[in-house]
């Protein structure tokens, strides 16, 4: 028998769960997230093994969802010392790179920037030649400075990544086997954005690297000798060659990893998945069977960024959120004990009131010692539900995009809070092993590939360049580890871009297949 593992660390918990050949899960278990995440998860693969008769030597693939990259850039610890290499003068000089970055986070990565001479018009024509002595002067710069990794991004470099890859070149001849974040594979069209995402990629390479190589020595302890793969914010896998170099795409993969275990313990394809954890409640969209995107500019730790991120929205309520009577009304969250759940919330013997004992005291769940929250005062507990069941419904109302009645998933081990019934959906389903839906989300992914570019119909076809944006899109999904005859083309999306001349076209076509096994 081959079985898959699925692990997703949460802010409040981290999941596991053992899957067989047919998906079905034989052992799942939820434990505290520890501060430096990696304990966490060394306790999450102890109880799932320990829970489960499964041979580890059985386990052949292993799927990690991770924050470790989040939490370096929100909390600004363990970045690499950045070089950034802009190609674009004399053309963006007005801007300069890290332009609106908080300036803890400059002071992190060090903020060692340069601007070359070069970049692209949309079209592909060179804006102006790219100087080469110019770049090696900069490089050397960097060199000296000690810059751990190096970021590069030019001006339309989605359109022609010509100098991106020259300048590449050129740090790989003076600065050796540096880790190199290019813009053009990142992020999208706009300028600023898309050299953030590059910044804060090179940022979090060295984070990236401990927290898979923690992994594999974690797995190598149990016997575990499995092909590992990390979750990214799509929702699909990524191998752990390419989580080393495009590390940025593992932010948000925890919320994806819940909307694609939502449709896979569902099999509902097009639905609004409220996943709610212990401290907060993540509202997204599933299209196809996979999480929506935002369709705007993303801020990640104070920056601006473009990258594809799936499209959420976060409110301040969990299982462990806090219910309190504030002048004469009943508030609830955003305070939460989160993991001191089980210490803290009334029904475990603790002194406070949470939405976790809200539900006990109306039987949605029977957990603890009930007798604790026996006599709650009735008028507390329905205004507390009452608040609960309003803050979701208007949070699924924001993400709707029409009036009509959809179906809700609930997930998460916080969704025992949320009532059976709610206002705008056509249907509320919590699924079977709805506590555990993000690391199951992360065992049965997809790998994906995508291309984000800006073509010229003035010379050919719109059928042509769709062809070629298809047949990069599955050369991705190959190259990061998608089973050629399984890969099949699961998004398109067509914008004209009528103030450009040349009748221009971004378009961005994913492409997803299973595992190669």
């Amino acid at each position: 028998m081959t079985y898959r593992l699925g692990i997703d660390v949460g802010g409040t918990n981290t999941d596991a769960v053992i899957l067989d050949k047919n998906d079905q899960p034989v052992a799942k278990i939820k434990v505290a997230t520890t501060e430096d995440v990696t304990t966490g998860i060394l306790n999450a693969l102890d109880g799932v093994l320990k829970d489960s008769s499964v041979d580890p030597s059985e386990i052949k693939y292993a799927m990690l969802g991770t924050t470790h990259c989040t939490n370096a850039i929100v909390e600004r610890k363990n970045l690499a010392r950045v070089g950034i290499i802009r190609i674009g003068r004399p053309a963006t000089l007005s801007i300069k790179p890290l332009i609106s970055w908080p300036e803890d986070l400059v002071e992190a990565i060090g903020g060692y920037t340069h601007i070359v001479h070069g970049g692209h018009e949309y079209d592909g024509r060179e804006l102006a030649p790219l100087d080469e002595e110019e770049v090696k002067r900069a490089v050397k710069d960097l060199k000296e400075k000690g810059v751990e990794s190096v970021a590069i991004s030019a001006v339309f470099s989605p359109v022609n990544n010509e100098h991106e890859l020259r300048v590449a070149e050129i740090v790989r001849e003076i600065m050796g086997d540096v880790p190199i974040s290019l813009s053009h594979e990142i992020g999208s069209i706009s300028l600023l954005e898309r050299e953030n995402a590059a910044i804060l990629n090179a940022a979090v390479v060295k984070v990236a690297e401990i927290a898979v190589k923690s992994f594999e020595n974690a797995l190598k302890k149990k016997g575990i000798d499995a092909q590992l793969y990390i979750t990214q914010n799509d929702g699909t896998l990524m191998s752990a060659e390419y989580a080393l170099k495009y590390p940025v795409l593992t932010i948000a993969s925890g919320p994806a990893n819940s909307l694609r275990g939502g449709t896979f313990l569902s099999g509902l394809k097009n639905a609004v998945v409220v996943d709610v954890g212990g401290t907060t409640t993540d509202i997204g969209v599933l299209v196809n069977g996979f999480p929506r995107e935002s369709s705007v500019a993303v801020e990640i730790g104070g920056v601006r960024t473009n990258f594809r991120m799936p499209d959420l929205i976060s409110i301040g309520l969990g299982g462990g959120s806090i219910v309190e009577e504030v002048n004469g009304d009943v508030k609830v969250g955003p305070r939460s004990v989160g993991y001191r759940l089980e210490k803290e919330a009334l029904v475990f013997g603790g002194n406070t009131l949470t939405t976790t004992d809200i539900a006990v005291s109306l039987g949605r769940i029977k957990l603890g010692d009930p007798s604790k929250v026996e006599n709650l005062d009735k008028t507390l507990v329905e205004k507390a539900a009452g608040k609960i069941k309003t803050m979701v419904e208007e949070a699924i109302d924001r993400m709707k995009t029409s009036p009509e009645p959809v179906p809700v998933i609930l997930v998460g081990g916080g969704s025992i809070i949320i009532p059976d019934e709610l206002r705008g959906a056509s249907e509320v389903i919590k699924p079977p092993h709805f506590e555990v839906a993000n690391a199951i989300g992360a065992a049965i992914a997809q790998v994906s590939g995508e291309i984000d570019k800006v073509f010229s119909l003035e010379e050919r076809s719109r059928e042509d360049v769709l062809k070629e944006a298809k047949e990069i899109a599955v050369k991705e999904a190959i190259k990061a580890g998608a089973d050629p005859n399984t890969v099949e083309i699961v998004d398109i999306d067509e914008v004209p871009l009528a103030y450009l001349p040349g009748n221009a076209i971004r378009i961005r076509v994913k492409a997803a297949g299973y595992l190669k096994i």
